[in-house]
């Protein structure tokens, strides 16, 4: 059975504010875990007794590509001491998109992380698969093009239906590659917009994703929500109900 956390980024707004008190109420719904994106200033000491005190696990943590081809060791450092071993590459920017450079870079940074004890990932948008690099999906360059042992896949529901692709299917495909997924739902609105939403609200069948996922070795599945059109905690917390409910069928 999978473990269940929270992408922190979901709740940005009230970390600013309130960073111990919005930990303590991630815990009190129920998740497991929490993956980091940017610690606000606080000393790793701070972040791990708060992670002692609420028990959630540190699951992973969200670093700009950039930052890690420039500081890797001061990132690794920071996360390692944390207690984090999942180093994931969030984004890659417009101007960055020079597939084959990214390949080398990330492979540069997975070494490093792989020296240290920990693993990077790399999260998908819908992008990497609308984008081809001689004639494969960006998706696969930088997949075929970095070995497993390098760089995992942290595969995000939302984005990969974005573009058109089942998520259950590249999960099965890439099994044993996936220690993360991004747990999303989407509607999409008749102007052809798509919004994230709380769980078992949107049209993704995450009922699929959720079984390939066990099946196929996943470890975590992060809820994710990028807007919340009602209070974040409301979102959040709706989510894990349908998470509950969908453990009790």
């Amino acid at each position: 059975m999978l473990k269940l956390g929270l992408q922190l980024f979901t709740l940005r707004n009230e970390l600013a504010l309130d960073f111990a008190g919005t930990l303590r109420k991630v815990a009190a719904l129920g998740y497991q875990g929490v993956e980091f994106y940017q610690y606000y200033e606080h000393s790793v000491g701070e972040v791990k007794a708060l992670l002692d005190e609420t028990g959630l696990v540190p699951i992973a943590v969200h670093r700009p590509y950039d930052v890690l081809l420039h500081d890797i060791e001061a990132e690794l450092t920071y996360n390692l001491e944390l207690g984090i071993r999942n180093i994931v590459v969030p984004y890659i920017k417009k101007e960055q998109r020079k597939w084959p450079e990214v390949v080398d870079g990330l492979r540069l940074i997975g070494e490093r992380v792989r020296d240290r004890g920990a693993v990077l990932s790399y999260h998908n948008h819908d992008f990497e698969f609308n984008t081809e690099s001689d004639g494969r999906t960006a998706f696969e360059t930088i997949f075929t093009g970095v070995t497993e042992d390098l760089l995992q896949i942290e595969l995000d529901t939302y984005w990969v239906h974005r573009a058109g692709v089942e998520p259950a299917k590249l999960i099965k495909q890439y099994a044993g590659r996936i220690p993360i997924i991004h747990l999303k739902d989407m509607i999409v609105h008749e102007d052809r917009t798509a919004e994230t939403v709380e769980l078992g609200k949107g049209e993704i069948d995450l009922a699929a994703v959720l079984e390939e996922a066990d099946a196929a070795g996943v470890k975590w599945a992060v809820v994710e929500q990028d807007v919340c059109n009602r209070p974040p905690f409301e979102s959040i917390e709706d989510s894990m109900k349908w998470l509950k409910t969908y453990e009790y069928k």
